[in-house]
């Protein structure tokens, strides 16, 4: 009886080893997924969906943006020009010596980054054009290309002129809502190019252009202790990833320059 007792016993401790052994085993161990099973653009796009074009420009154009109304706005870096689109024709509405990025802010006003290392704000209702910040502790800011406000009304932006793949020098900036004086949010970056907040506001999302990936940052108002930076995704072919836009599921789209391509990535990925 004894013996029957141990001979139980011992099946049972190796049915439990074995179910834990492979319960890990499938925790752990990774496996490609086939190509057929991948992702297709129609989870996000209808298949029925047909590009459009809405209108034709000349030079080359960043920023674009949509105000409450649904009005087209885009800037022309080459020329300096601050556009909009009226009809079927683009019309230039301002000039600056270089703008790059360009968001609305909540009152309405256009907040625009220029290379010339200054913020530009410009309403259209006033047709009037301000300086928000042009400089980090009493320094002169270096070029400047992409911004983006979090819920708080606090702006993050890049600054990469300067910076390289040999040299990474660029910056990432915080400016909270109603200051003039930036913070300083990241540093050591290969030309922080876009950025983007992840849907919950718990990560920032930085184009590190010339390593061709796409950085995580904890933000600002980053709840988990545990997060970290890390690289969110990292690319092939082209030079690098541009300009960062999150959608309401929090999937991020990436503009991957010279790759043909725009790269949809999960939140989870």
């Amino acid at each position: 009886m004894k013996k029957r007792n141990l001979a139980i016993a011992v099946s049972i401790l190796f049915v439990l080893l074995t179910t834990t052994i492979v319960g890990a085993k499938a925790l752990y161990e990774t496996k490609l997924v086939p190509k057929e099973e991948r992702h297709n653009i129609s989870e996000i796009i209808h298949s029925s969906a047909k590009w459009e074009k809405v209108v034709a420009g000349e030079g080359f154009i960043e920023g674009i943006n949509f105000d409450r109304d649904g009005n087209i706005w885009m800037v022309s870096p080459a020329t300096g020009e601050l556009l909009t689109v009226k009809g079927s024709k683009v019309s230039a509405v301002e000039n600056y010596k270089g703008p790059v990025g360009a968001k609305f802010h909540k009152d309405g006003r256009l907040f625009i980054t220029d290379i010339s290392g200054e913020i530009i704000a410009y309403d259209p209702k006033t047709e009037k054009s301000s300086t928000i910040v042009n400089s980090y502790n009493g320094k002169r800011l270096n070029g400047l290309n992409d911004l983006v406000f979090d819920e708080a009304g606090g702006l993050y932006f890049t600054e990469p002129m300067g910076s390289s793949a040999t040299h990474p020098v660029g910056r990432v900036f915080y400016l909270p809502l109603n200051s003039t004086e930036p913070e300083l949010f990241a540093e050591n970056i290969a030309y922080p190019n876009g950025v983007a907040i992840s849907e919950d506001g718990q990560r920032v999302y930085i184009s590190e252009f010339d390593k061709n990936r796409v950085l995580s940052v904890p933000s600002k108002k980053a709840k988990d202790a545990r997060e970290t930076p890390f690289v969110f995704g990292q690319f092939e072919g082209g030079i690098g990833p541009d300009g960062l836009a999150v959608d309401a599921e929090g999937n991020l789209y990436v503009a991957h320059f010279q790759a043909g391509e725009i790269v949809a990535l999960d939140a989870r990925f």
